[in-house]
């Protein structure tokens, strides 16, 4: 590992056709510059997380800071990434907490960060081709859709509590997304958010007593695990979403550079295995790599992980301030309404994108069916009791997804009938 970097050029300009590579960077001051741009690009989701979920927000951004100073030192400082809240975990995570409270929910976190880790390391050591093979994209999509698909009850449950704030929320990000480019188009959804906390404010929804009485300096709020059988289910398919994303960041950080990551592929699945168990253990929502963060390196063209060492240090600082974290934990549920309509929907969506950028050929019975059969279940939230084990609609649909498809794969190649 080194933690050194060369310095590109004069450090003020980029040629035209050249990017800064992880191992380089620009002066400091810009360096800088540009990792606060990627504090504020993760900022929005990483916090929307625990807000969701009633965790706390300081502890969570602690969390998240840690973890990627964990995966800057386990990739060896050669793969740009900020490790943010994972969406993925919404669904458990509730389920957990009403269930069995924050404690077994961060039970269920541990175990997929541990998970995650081992998957890591075997993809270390026996490369990361059986994972594509066992994943497939029409796989990966159903799940990444169900993720988003299966929370649309919660927002319309928040939705309805304040209609007019929600609807202005909504209507804010929406209208942001077509009438400004760059990073405040980007930044739609955080901005979206303060325009409806506004809102809030003006009708009287928002409570700030909480801020009032917390300290400006202090250590987060930290919860120690427990864990419990029943709940563990939920977050098994997590782990494979956890999965997908990483591989992707991978994919897209080498496309975007031109340089091979695929050999650190285990170390960045052991990486974010680390730090979401991390996370976990102390009351933090689990992590992955922000796809937010690399729309700032494709902005910028700087991919340089010294950035992310500033966003890191930044989110850390931020993370010590309880005031700060209370601010964010008092959104109300009307703003929340509305950000989720959208969010969940756009996860959604992003499965469906899997499909499409892969070209998947869903007039193959066993790619049709591995797709409806598994939402269906997703979004209908099928249960599944076995003994004291409850298995929900994601659990399901995932398991279903694997199952349908590896064992419709084999009749037909066994049968003649496989069209490919």
């Amino acid at each position: 590992m080194r933690l050194g970097w060369k310095l590109h050029g004069d450090g003020a300009r980029i040629t035209p056709g050249e990017v800064v590579a992880p191992d380089e960077r620009l002066s400091w001051p810009r360096t800088i510059g540009i990792g606060l741009q990627h504090i504020v690009a993760m900022f929005g989701a990483t916090f929307l997380v625990p807000v969701i979920t009633k965790f706390d927000p300081a502890t969570t951004l602690f969390f998240s800071a840690i973890g990627t100073i964990a995966f800057l030192l386990i990739t060896g400082n050669k793969l740009p990434s900020y490790l943010g809240s994972s969406f993925a975990f919404i669904v458990p995570i509730g389920a957990a907490t009403a269930s069995g409270g924050q404690s077994v929910a961060l039970g269920g976190i541990v175990a997929t960060g541990v998970l995650l880790a081992l998957v890591g390391v075997v993809v270390h050591f026996a490369g990361p081709r059986w994972i594509q093979i066992a994943m497939p994209p029409v796989v990966t999509g159903v799940i990444v859709a169900l993720i988003g698909l299966n929370l649309a009850h919660v927002a319309w449950e928040n939705f309805q509590v304040s209609p007019v704030t929600a609807v202005i929320t909504l209507a804010s990000i929406i209208l942001i997304q077509v009438l400004f480019r760059g990073l405040v188009g980007r930044l739609a959804i955080l901005l979206g958010v303060v325009i409806g906390y506004v809102v809030a404010s003006l009708r009287g929804e928002v409570d700030l007593s909480e801020v009032r009485k917390a300290d400006w300096l202090g250590l987060p709020d930290f919860v120690a695990p427990s864990f419990d059988l029943n709940v563990l289910g939920l977050f098994l398919p997590v782990v494979l979403v956890l999965i997908a994303e990483n591989v992707g960041h991978v994919k897209s950080v080498a496309a975007m550079t031109g340089r091979n990551y695929d050999p650190l592929t285990g170390r960045a699945l052991l990486a974010d295995g680390v730090a979401t168990t991390l996370a976990g253990l102390g009351g933090g929502s689990g992590t992955t790599t922000y796809a937010e963060n690399i729309g700032v390196m494709a902005a910028s063209r700087v991919y340089s992980t010294a950035a992310y060492w500033v966003a890191a240090f930044g989110a850390l600082l931020l993370s010590l301030s309880p005031k700060f974290g209370e601010l964010i934990a008092s959104v109300p549920e009307g703003v929340l309404g509305g950000v989720t309509t959208m969010l969940y929907g756009m996860i959604g969506i992003l499965g469906a994108r899997i499909w499409v950028q892969a070209k998947v050929n869903f007039s193959d019975p066993v790619n049709l069916t591995t797709a409806a059969v598994p939402l269906v279940i997703g979004i209908a939230g099928f249960t599944w009791t076995v003994g004291d084990l409850e298995f929900g609609g994601i659990a399901l649909g995932t398991a279903a997804a694997l199952v349908i498809y590896h064992v419709m794969g084999a009749i037909g190649r066994w049968r003649g009938t496989a069209q490919g």
